[in-house]
């Protein structure tokens, strides 16, 4: 037998002797793409993408109705118009009550500017999976994963569900470093092979359903499950499944190689009109315009947290207990921590929120929607998650 040790010696001799004939004819191109997307990782992840998929919407989106008389103060509007565009933003959208009080854009940016939604995008895989069962694509939240993804059968990952990739309890390694080559998380996240990668050989390091650990691959496997589930791309079957019955205009999707998986928990561009018209189908209960979208009830199981982690339920985050910082990975981790200067003010608000402050506020009890999206806020003063929805709930109550 080989010995590991000697193999290892065996591959650095052979890799330090010259390469000649086919051998140096024959770069693997999947590692230069590989190489040359990791020299680009800054502070907030790549760039830009470099392989980009459409994701179509309707040719002539109606625009969502504006208030004639905003409920809202002109104080309280500029406020937040003023706060969101000293904090970077592209776009910030108010909405109460059946139509926008406030559209809010810098020079530059418009109601057809793509915005990159970084992390707000698992949201939208939990609405994408809820379309999937209502056309009877899927089961139900609880069919397990690998009734599509066969690599899984007679594996520890076989008990892995679709509820708990939704909910970060798959089981699966938590999100990593992004900067070491050889980290199983950046080759999952920026290999052209990316896929593969994240079904054959993406660890499980605990048991389904016991452990929340936040991964941008949770939500990309959800991508594997919706194309073998519908036998459609995933951009495609969102594109018809979801853009277009909210009559909304649509953008484009990473994947990893022409062809490939689209990075459907991250990194998918569409206006800000059409997330504000996402998140009112999530705070109208799964319904527009009168027609069911998503199964009745499936709100409330995106509203209902794990018993992991009381702040996260399918792609959502919610309230919990009160905490001043809170993190994207576990209540033990706040790297990246978010501040919340006091508590929100409305006890059923939820939201989708993403890396560099992509936020859209829901509070039902109010028909109040509040989003912003744009680039990174300023270091200092650092940004607040709870400053405008509570502007704004203030606003109300002294109104």
């Amino acid at each position: 037998m080989i010995s590991r040790g000697f193999l290892i010696l065996a591959l650095g001799v052979m890799m330090a002797m010259p390469v000649t004939g086919a051998w140096a004819a024959a770069p693997d191109p999947d590692d230069a793409l590989f190489r040359e997307r990791l020299a680009r990782i800054g502070g907030q992840g790549l760039d830009h993408y470099d392989t980009m998929e459409a994701v179509p919407g309707v040719s002539n989106p109606t625009p969502l109705p504006v208030a004639a008389r905003p409920s809202l103060s002109r104080e309280a509007l500029d406020k937040a118009a003023a706060y969101a565009l000293a904090n970077n933003s592209k776009a910030l959208l108010l909405w109460r009550d059946g139509a926008l009080e406030s559209a809010v854009y810098p020079p530059g940016a418009g109601s057809a500017t793509l915005i990159n939604a970084k992390s707000m995008a698992k949201p939208l895989v939990a609405v994408v999976v809820g379309r999937a069962i209502a056309l009877g694509k899927l089961r139900s939240l609880d069919e397990p994963a690998a009734d599509f993804i066969s690599e899984w059968r007679g594996t520890p990952k076989a008990a892995i569900t679709i509820r708990e990739l939704l909910n970060m309890t798959s089981g699966l390694a938590e999100q990593g470093a992004v900067k070491d080559p050889a980290s199983i998380w950046t080759r999952a996240y920026l290999h052209p092979r990316g896929d593969e990668i994240m079904i054959n050989e993406y660890p499980l390091t605990a048991p389904p359903g016991t452990l929340y650990q936040y991964a941008q691959t949770s939500a990309d496997l959800l991508a594997v499950v919706i194309e073998r589930a519908t036998k459609r791309g995933y951009a495609s079957f969102v594109s018809d499944a979801v853009i277009k019955p909210l009559g909304a205009a649509g953008g484009e999707v990473w994947v990893d190689r022409p062809g490939g998986l689209a990075h459907a928990g991250c990194c998918i561009l569409l206006p800000a009109e059409t997330w504000m018209r996402l998140g009112l189908l999530v705070m109208n209960d799964g319904v527009w315009k009168g027609k069911r979208l998503l199964p009745p009830g499936y709100v409330a199981q995106m509203k209902t947290p794990s018993a992991a982690n009381s702040r996260y339920g399918l792609g959502v985050w919610l309230q919990g207990e009160y905490t001043r910082r809170r993190g994207f990975g576990r209540s033990d981790q706040l790297i990246g921590a978010v501040l919340h200067s006091e508590p929100y003010l409305a006890k059923d608000l939820f939201l989708f929120d993403g890396n560099s402050n992509q936020v859209l506020y829901m509070i039902p009890s109010q028909k109040l929607a509040i989003l912003r999206m744009g680039d990174s806020p300023p270091k200092s003063p650092e940004w607040d998650n709870s400053y405008l929805p509570n502007l704004l709930l203030r606003d109300i109550a002294a109104h």
